[in-house]
């Protein structure tokens, strides 16, 4: 049992950390390549897709692996989506120098909003696939995935201490005027908060026999408490060379 539990944690990491440095190393080569990286995820979408409809029909551990490994391909789909800008929204340029509250809320929506409707379009079409089906671990994946990602914008739209902009792409660098960089916010401690009192409610129901502990149980925990490191890495100077230093060589550096 303690094996299963470290391999299915193992898996996530895994997934995680391949997933996001193969999308820095595609996002970092020169933009003549974007066509080709999409075109080429575009049909690990598809597959993703064929991925998820198998998983949802019945419980296994080969299904609960099967749906979130799919979910990851397909949320990478729509990361380098947008890291390459083939859908960010129909503002890009830089914030107008002096926005404040509501024009600077309005105008950071309009960079990002076509992806955001993508991504909700995705989850609506995930719900569809899930009536009549009895395995929830691709739909809860997207879903968790979904969640923390607004909570990571909200966090880069109120400031944080470590926002990224160094790590920008060239042809996205106009995203760093959104930005704030500012010490621990209120948003912040809430929304990390709550993503840690999550974490133990879920831990707490496998202690407590109310619920069983799964593959599935296991990859959205790890999943999860992933999520949180992501959002503390925001207030840690922590390098990404460090984590991802093979998909962030300079030889794959963007010529743009």
């Amino acid at each position: 049992m303690v094996s299963d539990v470290a391999f299915a944690a193992i898996y996530a990491v895994m997934c995680w950390w391949i997933g996001t440095g193969v999308i820095l190393w595609l996002d970092r080569l020169p933009p003549t390549s974007f066509r080709w990286s999409m075109l080429a995820w575009t049909f690990l979408l598809g597959l993703s897709f064929w991925g998820v409809s198998v998983s949802m029909k019945s419980f296994s551990e080969f299904n609960a692996y099967l749906g979130f490994g799919s979910v990851i391909v397909m949320w990478g789909w729509h990361e380098l989506a947008f890291l390459t800008g083939t859908i960010t929204g129909p503002r890009k340029i830089a914030m107008d120098e002096g926005a404040t509250g509501w024009r600077r809320f309005s105008q950071s929506v309009q960079v990002v909003i076509h992806h955001e409707i993508a991504l909700v379009l995705n989850f609506i079409f995930l719900c569809v696939m899930q009536l009549d089906n009895s395995n929830h671990v691709a739909l809860c994946t997207f879903a968790l995935l979904w969640c923390m990602r607004v909570s990571a914008k909200l966090n880069l739209f109120f400031g944080v201490a470590e926002n990224g902009e160094a790590y920008l792409p060239q042809h996205l660098k106009y995203l760093s005027s959104y930005f704030r960089k500012r010490k621990i916010t209120l948003w912040f401690l809430i929304s990390v908060s709550l993503s840690i009192c999550t974490w133990i409610w879920l831990v707490w129901q496998t202690q407590s026999g109310a619920v069983e502990i799964t593959t599935g149980w296991v990859l959205l925990a790890s999943l999860l408490a992933l999520a949180i490191v992501e959002h503390a890495l925001m207030i840690f100077p922590l390098p990404m060379q460090r984590i991802w230093g093979w998909a962030m060589s300079k030889t794959s550096v963007s010529s743009a």
